[in-house]
Parts: structure tokens; C-alpha cells; sequence
């Protein structure tokens, strides 16, 4: 009989939950004016109820009478209260986003429509206990107070079961304020900090508990964590990666906020949540620039970016912008990528009160007549040559107009900056050209021949390059390839097991060009410590699992990526160098190393140059890959196979000759048919 009745009250309680949460859902779900409507007409209840309980708990029984005295009291201290409430915004507060200044409102209006009924109470006289006042302040804010606070507790208990549990690691002001962020979103539960400081671990923290890191496999096993979010923006790089690398083989997406600089300058908020840049995963420090360095060549001085739009010239231009040249000229032959690059850079000088010259304009550097025109119209002082194609397997597959563009586009851009009179002319170069394998590397390798060659010259211009490897996440490269193929769900694809390259951040790369080109005193080689080189199949499988997924090999259960081997496209070679030799001597600056390389006599260049142009212009593959075998050292034994045009101008001929061959050998021999 127990039993049963036990199971009645449950079934009863069960039931009164849910009507109670189906009428919180109807009243979610109603228009803001009709619920401000309604929200104000049960204030105006509780008020009524609490002044009639109040009575009733003073005097211990609710057999009392109120004459007309009291009741004129009450409908008193109800109007003015509602006008007090809609006085102070009580109904302009989201209640599902209810705060701390909310909940001051609240207590506030209850405070004054205790003064309102206190001062009736005594001026009309009633005949009620004195005390009623304060217990009815203390039940009216129970009521108004209640009623919200549930609704709030509903509608958060809802996102929470629509959102993803999620720890923050750091417990400082950045992880607070990305948590304080975060109870404002829809997306993310916050269950738990994680902090290497001793001094915090096992202590609360705005209701969350503080972990060490060692607790963190079992934390997400514990509460179902899908994502890791960093919130440790004033790390150093060092301890960053290490960080990274704890989290690697964890089945959660590691995430992070801006870094401190970011944050400082502005650039960023705390509640900017996104993916670990690559950077983190490089780990190392920057170095801070030198600005007598940067603004050597910049400061109040004309300077021109060729290859604007592009990753690094975008780059370049972003940093020039803020050293104070007295006017920037921006060329590419790209209209969308220099309206871009032009539209960032005018919204950027706009925000920071930057008032410089920027020109824009569209060409190409195969114009030897529009180069020298705009550098003596503008009188240019300063160039950065960042224009040309860098893609191997597409110069692979189109060599004519890969070497018109990075050879001779750099040589009329150098020998018209002779003519002009222009003071310093910057080659932005790439290990690539160190014994290269492929016709892109080959031709900016004669593209540096051209200037060590130009520098040989009685010139009043400086000419110099700087030569580094992959930056990452620039157009094209493997960063952006692998994030969108893991978006896709994979499979990743790799070339080959053991491929290897370095790696810089567009940045860091831009601001060592632009100290560099400062250096130089003509023909120098300047070549940047891009560190160790990375494997890119480990760069893959730490992007696949930071994203969240594993591999087949993995022991964790959950969505997997694998990783596809596709072997090496035309022209590539498994590992890049930066030097052709070991004669290498320092700069002064720990990142930039200046190389003592071969060249050739400009004489020489020049009957190369004569050469290249006349293969070119015949569109002869294999002439253009004989000249370039000639000059370029380390460039042996390369062979024309996958140029389009070449290939299809091949079959063409074959497909020629082959009847007429057939024609001749009727002719000589009717009897055979």
C-alpha cells in the first residue's frame, strides 16, 4: 500500500514538472511585449500576495479582518509599485540573460515598494502590525526574485543540453572573462578550469572548479568534453606548444583566444574563440624587430610592393602602412586581389588615424616601360619585389610564362629601378632556389643571379634578397589545404612519408624582409633562420587531431580522418635547403644570416637573359629548361614533361608526321599494300 502510493506522489510530481516546464516553454516562446504584459501583471500578484502573507505570518493565522483603511493601503502601494518597476527597466532585462545589475534592479524595486507600503502604512494610519514591512520585502523578493531566477535556471538547463561541455584551460583574467563570454553564448558549457598554478588548483572559481593538468583525460571522459579551449594568451610560444602537445592525442577539439599582443593592441577580444594557429605549434619566440632596421627604408620615404595582393606582398604592405612612409604604391595584376588589399589597408589607416598616400595600381611586371614610368612619376625609393608565381606543379605545367614572370618580370623590375634612380630594391626570394629541382625554383634562382649580376654594375640602387621558406598559412599552401580537407572529413592527403619543409608565419616573414632589405649593401643574399624543418605528415595528423578526430591507428573511439599519400608532384624534392654553401656570416640580427653564393658576370647574365627571351618567345620548353640548366647550379637533368601547351603541341606534331610518314612508305613500297 506504501509502495503504491509512494509511486501515485511520483507520478503526480512527475506530472506537475512537466505541465510547469510546458508552460515556461509557451511562455519563452510568446512575443517580448505580451510577456513584459504578463510578467508585470504577476509581479503585481506576488506584490498583492506577499502584502496579504506578510499580515497573515505576523498575526500566526489568516482569520483576521482589513477595513477599508488597509485595503486603500494596498491598491495604493500596488499602482505606485508598478509604476516603480516599469520606472527602473525591470522589464527591459532578458530574463534568460538575467545578470548581477538584474538582480540589484530587482532588489531595488522591492526595497522601494517596501518604502510605499511602510509610508501609507504609517501616514493612513492602518491598523497592522508594524513589522508587516519587512516580511513583506523579504517575500516579494522571493516572489519577483523566484519566478525569474526559474525561468532562467529552465532556459540555461536547455542550452545546456543543446550545447557542447567544454574546459578552459586558464584559470586567469583571460579564462574568467572567456567564462563570463561564454554564459552569455548558446554554444559552449564551461564544466570545468584546468591551470598549471598550484595555488588555484582545487579551488572554485565563478562555481568552477580548478584542475591540474593531469586530470584532463579523465575530466573529458568524466563529463563528455568535445572541446579544449585555450584561454593562456600571455604564454610564451614555448610553453604554448608544449600545452599543444599534451592535448595532441586527446579526442577533443583544441581551440584558443587571441594571443596577448592581439588582445592588447586591440586587435581582438577574449570571446574571439579560434582554431591554434600554426604558429603555436612551431613554438618559437619571436624575435622583436630592430626599428631603426624597419624604418630605415620606409620611414617618411615613397615605397612601392609589387605583387600587392598577393600572401606575403599583403603582408609587406600591412607592416609598411604602420612605419609612416610618405606614400605606398601597391601594384599587381590581379584587379580582385588589389581592390582587397587596398579596401584592408584604407579601413586600417582609417581606424588608426593614419593619414598616408596609398596608390593603387593595376599592371604587370613584364612592362618594362609602366615600371620605369611609375617609379619616376612617384618617385619611388624603396621597392619590394614580391611578385611571382610560386606554385610548383603549376610553373611545372606552364614554363614559358612561369619564367617570363619570375625571371624577366624581376629583371625589368631591377633594371628600370637602376634607370629611375631608385635607392633600394628588395627580391623577395625562396629556399626553393637553393639546387633546385623544379623550374619555379630554378627561376628565381636566376632571378637572384640577376640582381647579384645588376649589383656588379656602377649603380647608385641597392639590390638585395632575402630568401626563406614556406610561410604559413599563405595562398596555396598545405595549412589551408589540410584545414578544409579535415572540415570535408578527409581523408587528408600528404605526398609522400617523408617530406619535409620549413616553416615561418607570413608575418614574422614580412618583418624580417623588411629589416633585411636594410642590411644590405648590394648583391647581398640574406637568408632567414626558419629553424628546424618540419614533417608534413606530422604537421597533418597534429591538425587532425587537434580538430577533434583520430586516426585508424588511433586507440581512441570516436570520428576518424586518415591520411592519404598521393607521392610527389611534378618538380618537388622531399627536403628544401636555404644555402647553396656553408659560407654564411651574421647580420647582427639572430634571425638574419647573410650567404656568400656564387654569381656570374653580368655580361654573362646578360647573353643568358638574350637566350631565355628567345626560347620563351618560341614557347620552346626545352630550350627555356636547357638555358636555366646552364646557369642555375644544382639544376641537372631536368626534363619537360608536364607542361601543357608543350605536350599537346607534341601530339599535334605527331599526329602530323605520322601520315606523311606513312604516305612515303607507300610510295616506296606499292607492292607491300
Amino acid at each position: 500500500m506504501l509502495n503504491r502510493h509512494t509511486s501515485f506522489m511520483s507520478r503526480s510530481l512527475l506530472a506537475f514538472l512537466t505541465s510547469f516546464r510546458d508552460v515556461l516553454q509557451k511562455v519563452v516562446e510568446l512575443p517580448r511585449n505580451i510577456k513584459q504584459a504578463c510578467l508585470l501583471s504577476l509581479d503585481m500578484v506576488y506584490v498583492t500576495a506577499a502584502m496579504w502573507s506578510a499580515v497573515a505570518l505576523r498575526y500566526g493565522h489568516m482569520d483576521f479582518r482589513l477595513g477599508l483603511t488597509e485595503y486603500a493601503c494596498g491598491i495604493v502601494t500596488i499602482v505606485i509599485s508598478a509604476i516603480v518597476f516599469l520606472r527602473l527597466g525591470l522589464y527591459r532585462a532578458v530574463i534568460r540573460f538575467m545578470g548581477q545589475q538584474a538582480i540589484w534592479a530587482i532588489i531595488t524595486a522591492a526595497g522601494y515598494s517596501t518604502l510605499i507600503l511602510g509610508a501609507t502604512i504609517f501616514f493612513a494610519r492602518a491598523e497592522v502590525p508594524r513589522s508587516t514591512p519587512f516580511i513583506y520585502w523579504v517575500l516579494l523578493l522571493l516572489g519577483i526574485g523566484g519566478t525569474r531566477l526559474m525561468v532562467r535556471a529552465y532556459y540555461q538547463a536547455k542550452l545546456r543540453a543543446m550545447s557542447e561541455n567544454v574546459i578552459i584551460y586558464g584559470a586567469g583574467q583571460s579564462g574568467r572573462q572567456l567564462l563570463h563570454a561564454l554564459h552569455h553564448g548558446e554554444h559552449y558549457h564551461p564544466v570545468v578550469f584546468v591551470d598549471d598554478d598550484r595555488y588555484l588548483q582545487r579551488s572554485i572559481i565563478n562555481g568552477l572548479q580548478v584542475a591540474p593538468p593531469e586530470d584532463i583525460k579523465l575530466l573529458i571522459e568524466q563529463h563528455n568534453i568535445t572541446q579544449v579551449l585555450l584561454a593562456i594568451p600571455s604564454a610564451s610560444s614555448e610553453r604554448r606548444k608544449e600545452i599543444i602537445n599534451s592535448l595532441v592525442g586527446l579526442p577533443v577539439y583544441v581551440r584558443t583566444v587571441p594571443t596577448i599582443n592581439e588582445l592588447v593592441a586591440g586587435e581582438a577580444s577574449v570571446n574571439q574563440i579560434r582554431d591554434v594557429d600554426l604558429d603555436d605549434l612551431l613554438g618559437r619566440e619571436p624575435v622583436p624587430p630592430r626599428r631603426e632596421l624597419v624604418e630605415r627604408c620606409i620611414a617618411d620615404k615613397v615605397v612601392m610592393v609589387t605583387g600587392a595582393g598577393g600572401s606575403i606582398g599583403a603582408e609587406l604592405c600591412r607592416q609598411i602602412v604602420r612605419l609612416g612612409p610618405r606614400e605606398l604604391v601597391l601594384l599587381d595584376n590581379s584587379e580582385y586581389a588589389l581592390y582587397s588589399i587596398e579596401r584592408e589597408l584604407r579601413d586600417a589607416m582609417a581606424s588608426q588615424d593614419v593619414d598616408i598616400e596609398l596608390v593603387a595600381l593595376l599592371g604587370s611586371v613584364q612592362d618594362p616601360k609602366r615600371l620605369e614610368s611609375i617609379y619616376r612619376a612617384f618617385n619611388v625609393v624603396t621597392v619590394y619585389h614580391a611578385a611571382a608565381y610560386k606554385h610548383v606543379p603549376l610553373v611545372e605545367y606552364n614554363i614559358a610564362e612561369g619564367v617570363a614572370n619570375n625571371v624577366f618580370g624581376t629583371w625589368y623590375a631591377a633594371d628600370a629601378a637602376r634607370r629611375a634612380g631608385v635607392e633600394t630594391f628588395v627580391l623577395v626570394s625562396t629556399d626553393k632556389a637553393v639546387r633546385p629541382t623544379n623550374i619555379m625554383g630554378a627561376s628565381k634562382r636566376f632571378a637572384e643571379m640577376i640582381l647579384q649580376g645588376l649589383a656588379q654594375q656602377d649603380t647608385a640602387t641597392r639590390f638585395c634578397m632575402v630568401r626563406f621558406g614556406n610561410v604559413l598559412g599563405s595562398s596555396g599552401s598545405v595549412v589551408p589545404l589540410f584545414r578544409r580537407q579535415i572540415e570535408e572529413g578527409g581523408p587528408v592527403t600528404v605526398t609522400h612519408p617523408d617530406v619535409s619543409r620549413y616553416f615561418m608565419s607570413i608575418p614574422e616573414a614580412a618583418q624580417l624582409v623588411l629589416q633585411a632589405g636594410a642590411m644590405g649593401v648590394g648583391g647581398d643574399v640574406f637568408v632567414l633562420d626558419m629553424g628546424e624543418p618540419v614533417k608534413i605528415v606530422d604537421l597533418a595528423k597534429r591538425m587532425i587531431r587537434l580538430s577533434g578526430y583520430e586516426m585508424s591507428h588511433d586507440t581512441h573511439v570516436g570520428e576518424h580522418i586518415d591520411i592519404e599519400f598521393i607521392g610527389l608532384r611534378p618538380g618537388e624534392k622531399l627536403h628544401e635547403e636555404l644555402l647553396l654553401g656553408t659560407n654564411v656570416t651574421g647580420t647582427g640580427h639572430p634571425m638574419i644570416m647573410r650567404a656568400e653564393e656564387e654569381s656570374l658576370p653580368f655580361n654573362q647574365i646578360e647573353r643568358l637573359l638574350a637566350n631565355l627571351r628567345r626560347h620563351c618567345d618560341a614557347l620552346d620548353c626545352a630550350g627555356i629548361s636547357r638555358v636555366l640548366n646552364a646557369a642555375v647550379s644544382g639544376f641537372d637533368d631536368h626534363e619537360v614533361q608536364h607542361d601543357y601547351l608543350w605536350k599537346r603541341q607534341e601530339q599535334k606534331s605527331v599526329a602530323v608526321v605520322a601520315p606523311s610518314v606513312a604516305s612515303n612508305v607507300k610510295e616506296l613500297f606499292p607492292d607491300n599494300g
